[in-house]
């Protein structure tokens, strides 16, 4: 069986990082957080997000705090993302892993009723055989999500399947089906936070597709 390719959304295959910190800055300032620089988001990110909200405020944030958070990113995160485009080399990368005869799907934390759509309109859509976002509260592992989408995908052993995603809980979702992770730097950690999840790690999409298909080779 040919290597299957599960691709991450948010910081892998859409250039998002920079509406990301805009629209978390956005979320920090309506409970008087100061703002965050990418770098810095880069080190302290983590899954699930309240973790992530702890490092910043030095505790966890109450209920109505995460909500009133959680509403602001999303509002903010929808309008900064209409100047995103496509990570370098997207388009290609795609045709050409489909061209050689072999199947890739989309997993995203974004939530699935608004991902279809946007990923519809970036025009890459054709390119999986399934693409699958959150279904219930944001802010969770990905984890129960990679089960259920390997599970919806008629007959991909998980022993050949490479994700690709810019987050270690990428890593953590492929180690627990049991498939292999390839980790992008341009997206929500740095190189140093991802190299500790145990994976190949690299700086472009077109690296980290030579790696999934050595780690299928080997």
């Amino acid at each position: 069986m040919r290597t299957h390719l599960v691709w991450d959304w948010n910081g892998t295959l859409l250039d998002d990082i920079h509406a990301v910190i805009g629209a978390t800055n956005a979320a920090f300032e309506e409970i008087g957080i100061p703002p965050i620089t990418l770098e810095r988001y880069r080190e302290l990110y983590c899954i699930p997000i309240p973790r992530f909200y702890e490092r910043m405020m030095g505790r966890m944030p109450t209920d109505a705090e995460w909500l009133v958070m959680d509403a602001a990113f999303h509002r903010h995160y929808v309008s900064l993302r209409a100047a995103c485009g496509l990570t370098e080399g997207v388009e290609e990368l795609l045709t050409g892993w489909g061209a050689a005869g072999r199947s890739q799907s989309l997993l995203s934390m974004y939530g699935h009723d608004e991902l279809v759509p946007v990923v519809r309109g970036y025009g890459i859509e054709r390119h999986f055989v399934r693409v699958d976002g959150r279904t219930g509260p944001s802010g969770g592992t990905k984890a129960a999500h990679m089960v259920r989408h390997l599970a919806a995908l008629d007959g991909v052993d998980p022993q050949r399947v490479v994700v690709i995603g810019d987050a270690v809980d990428d890593a953590l979702a492929a180690a627990h089906v049991g498939a292999g992770a390839v980790l992008y730097t341009g997206g929500s950690h740095s190189r140093t936070v991802l190299a500790a999840a145990g994976v190949p790690v690299v700086d472009s999409l077109a690296d980290a597709v030579r790696v999934a298909e050595e780690i299928s080779a080997a």
